[in-house]
């Protein structure tokens, strides 16, 4: 498939991404190299990595051997939870762009609020500086409510380019949605198919059967039409292909309501407001 497929979206730094991409979340270190070539190889050129993914190497080994210029894809990596504080977090970037082999990435984002530690906004104001440096072409938050992203625009300068939060169909994440829209930002969904519970729905189920497509495609095509930033991780060549497959084919009003009828506000990961997890 070509990548030329792939729809983008336009972010309020003026930065085109990939409304498609590819997540190495729990993929191995030692695996990620290969993974992330296979990935490069069917077309993704918006790959998603973090600080606490412990495989941003292995990403960067595989953008070092695809051969790509630089300016053909798309590379967001996270600042780690321990590196809130704002020395910690400028010099756990600079890691990162070593890791990367980079001299810039196109999106940093802070990787969850951590309320109890309560050093979100300082971890911002020196993404800002990261900003401004411009050695990361856009800045974002991952895993905020909407009482964070208000608390960081009132305190800070820079709206968040993205929010990167969990959203499938058994959790649409409509109120933090709605808010990001307000604020020009750009709503980016991870664990979008629900680490793979929700691809056993009868409703789901029905759909792809009628369309000759996986579940996985279905519910994938789902987010895109909605307007989501997606990025489906797999280790596995066959579904990776599968997963960028979602261009050919079309949900019918009456398809997208049903599932979207599926939201039952269940989390296949941790809240935001509970998550204080600061380990390294």
């Amino acid at each position: 498939m070509s990548n030329e497929s792939i729809p983008s979206l336009l972010l309020n730094s003026g930065v085109q991404i990939p409304q498609l991409g590819f997540g190495v979340f729990q993929v191995p270190p030692k695996q990620t190299r290969d993974v992330v070539s296979t990935a490069l190889d069917v077309g993704y050129r918006h790959i998603d990595t973090a600080q606490m993914y412990r495989n941003e190497r292995g990403v960067g080994e595989a953008l070092a051997d695809s051969g790509l210029d630089r300016d053909e894809f798309f590379v967001t990596s996270k600042l780690n939870n321990a590196f809130h504080a704002h020395d910690d977090a400028l010099a756990a970037f600079d890691r990162t762009l070593e890791e990367l082999q980079l001299e810039h990435v196109d999106l940093f984002l802070i990787h969850w609020p951590l309320p109890a530690v309560d050093k979100y906004v300082e971890a911002w104001g020196a993404l800002e500086e990261i900003y401004r440096s411009g050695h990361a072409r856009a800045i974002g938050v991952s895993n905020f409510e909407p009482h964070h992203l208000r608390r960081l625009m009132d305190e800070t300068t820079v709206v968040p380019a993205v929010n990167q939060v969990e959203v499938h169909p058994w959790l649409g994440n409509e109120d933090v949605r709605a808010v990001d829209a307000e604020h020009g930002i750009v709503t980016e969904a991870w664990s979008p198919l629900g680490r793979g519970r929700v691809l056993e729905d009868p409703t789901i189920a029905r759909i792809a059967a009628n369309l000759g497509k996986t579940p996985a495609q279905v519910v994938l095509r789902w987010h895109i039409e909605r307007g989501d930033v997606i990025f489906p991780k797999s280790v596995t060549p066959a579904r990776i292909k599968e997963n960028v497959q979602l261009f050919d084919f079309e949900l019918s009003d009456a398809d997208m309501a049903d599932i979207s009828a599926l939201d039952r506000g269940e989390r296949v990961g941790s809240h935001p407001d509970t998550m204080n997890n600061t380990g390294r």
